[in-house]
């Protein structure tokens, strides 16, 4: 490829044939499209900020009608931008695992869990963090997929559109298993470890999570109020200390 290197090889998301770059050209070609939508919803809120105001009989009519007609503007504006800013992982530009890291130590921390990045055991699959605190243990791993795509469960089975899920669910829960077994045995502290997927694109139900196949998937906000949901104290501060200086010596860096 022209300008291209042939020692490094080149990342597909950023190549003309890909769907991320796809849908990155299609944004900035529908931005006049946007923008003309846009428009016409300030309009309406226009209008309907002038029969507001004329409704509840308030002084300086246009003034209302100018500033619905913003604040239907902003908002268009808002959503139109985040949706494009959900899709930053999937499309390369984001790290899911720095993402979700920021998010577990602002909400867990200071309720004394411990957050541990990119662990992993020697010769299995590794894992982007690893969760130790007062309800259990989890670990915790970061996905994407295109924002059409369906993350659903239909009779205790995992899919992705039409496409089975098992081959991701399997891995991660049989590296909960593995991570707890190896706790368990280096501690003698009894650990189960629940695995949580942080899914930063694709279309999950309403509510944002989905569980099937042993395996918890939900939106990279939602994951620490799920561990926070575990009322239950199962680990207390020694065993927590004993666990995470464990991991940390025991587990490699990913």
């Amino acid at each position: 490829m022209p300008g291209g290197s042939i020692y490094v090889q080149q990342d597909a998301k950023y190549a003309g044939s890909s769907p991320q770059w796809y849908y990155e050209k299609f944004w900035r070609e529908a931005a006049k499209s946007r923008q003309r939508s846009r428009m016409i919803k300030a309009a309406v809120g226009f209008v309907a900020g002038i029969g507001l105001a004329l409704r509840f009989g308030l002084d300086l009519v246009p003034f209302y009608g100018l500033a619905l007609a913003g604040v239907v503007a902003a908002a268009d504006w808002w959503w139109a931008w985040n949706s494009f800013r959900a899709t930053a992982v999937w499309r390369g530009r984001r790290h899911g695992e720095v993402i979700t890291g920021r998010l577990l130590r602002r909400s867990l921390r200071r309720r004394g869990y411990k957050v541990l990045d990119g662990r992993a055991i020697r010769g299995q699959a590794s894992i982007d963090h690893l969760v130790i605190g007062p309800g259990g243990v989890w670990i915790v791993d970061n996905e994407s997929w295109s924002p059409d795509t369906e993350i659903a469960a239909y009779g205790g089975r995992l899919f992705f559109g039409e496409k089975y899920g098992t081959s991701v669910a399997k891995p991660l829960v049989d590296t909960a298993d593995a991570f707890a077994e190896m706790l368990t045995r280096e501690t003698g502290v009894a650990v189960t470890i629940t695995p949580l997927l942080a899914a930063h694109s694709g279309s999950l139900p309403r509510g944002g999570s989905v569980t099937a196949e042993g395996l918890t998937l939900l939106k990279p906000r939602l994951v620490a109020r799920r561990i926070k949901a575990a009322r239950e104290v199962v680990l207390d501060d020694a065993q927590i200390e004993l666990l995470a200086r464990t991991a940390a010596r025991e587990l490699q860096r990913s």
